[in-house]
């Protein structure tokens, strides 16, 4: 019995220690949301335009699937597919997208955010690349973007 007492109060000792550090952490502050009402899609003539077609209707289907319950500044994306690296790695089945975003607000045309990410899909059929590549791209928007995945057929 005397030996459990002093035990006690250790584990006590190192439990209200942790939650003392456990303050310490800070927290990212969240991620401003935008009201995004129209998305353009822009790269290089190298870029293929089916690519630049399956982003852009798929980006476009999110926000159309995508309301706010309250106001937030209205922005439109202006997304451009900086560089596409096909055919990479020992497989060559591995492709890398580069790709930069600006929100522009509808209100006063400056830019309020940006976003620059990169993509890497695995695409054993080089047939399927583009269309592979234009989801993991849209998705990625609607991750930053906080909007939603259309129903399928959309």
């Amino acid at each position: 019995m005397n030996g459990l007492m002093p035990r006690m109060w250790r584990m006590l000792l190192v439990c209200f220690s942790l939650t003392a550090c456990n303050s310490l952490l800070t927290k990212d502050p969240p991620a401003p949301v935008y009201d995004v009402r129209s998305a353009t899609v822009v790269a290089d003539p190298t870029i293929s335009p089916q690519l630049l077609s399956a982003v852009t209707q798929r980006v476009n289907a999110a926000i159309a699937a995508t309301t706010r319950p309250s106001p937030m500044p209205q922005v439109s994306l202006n997304i451009r597919i900086a560089s596409v690296e096909k055919a990479q790695g020992i497989q060559q089945d591995r492709n890398v997208a580069k790709v930069n975003i600006d929100a522009t607000s509808i209100e006063s045309g400056s830019v309020i955010g940006i976003a620059s990410f990169e993509t890497t899909t695995i695409a054993p059929d080089p047939a399927g690349v583009d269309e592979m590549m234009a989801e993991d791209i849209a998705a990625r928007v609607r991750s930053t973007f906080a909007l939603n995945t259309p129903p399928l057929g959309s």
